[in-house]
């Protein structure tokens, strides 16, 4: 792939998906989408458009939706997902960062470096299986599956 060309350049998520977010979630949400914006891989598969990008993430009837445009806006393609495939490691994911949010305030550092590591592991699965399912529709390298799986967790956050 050519690092200029195949990549996203915008990103959008559907606020309407999200009732509420906390400070440490927003600054996630945050630091993923200007990660991604500055360094990603993305060529949806379907299309004879060798971009850039613009995306925007939904979740719509238990799917998961990437609406993919040219850079003016122009549809490409939608390209979706069962959110089911990704329920379990969404809430295990959520339950591994507020047990690490808490532990950074009364934990060792050994104790919280555990607990980091196994939430590292968790988003890394994440990101594999988001890849692994759009491996017929999208090619994506694992820093861009990484911070899209960032995004996902944010989608499925309901006050």
């Amino acid at each position: 792939m050519s690092g200029d060309t195949y990549r996203i350049v915008q990103i959008e998520l559907d606020e309407k998906s999200v009732v509420s977010r906390s400070p440490q979630v927003d600054h996630e949400r945050k630091v993923a989408i200007y990660d991604l914006l500055e360094d990603n891989s993305f060529r949806p598969l379907e299309i004879d458009h060798q971009g850039p990008y613009a995306l925007r993430l939904s979740i719509q009837d238990n799917r998961l939706v990437f609406d993919v445009d040219d850079e003016g806006r122009n549809h490409l393609v939608k390209i979706t997902l069962p959110i089911s495939v990704m329920k379990r490691v969404v809430r295990d994911y959520f339950m591994i960062c507020e047990s690490y949010f808490k532990a950074i305030k009364t934990l060792s550092p050994s104790q919280i470096e555990a607990i980091d590591m196994g939430r590292r592991g968790l988003h890394n699965e994440g990101a594999e299986i988001l890849r692994t399912r759009l491996e017929d529709r999208v090619e994506m390298n694992l820093r861009t599956a990484r911070r899209l799986f960032t995004l996902v967790c944010v989608l499925h956050i309901k006050a």
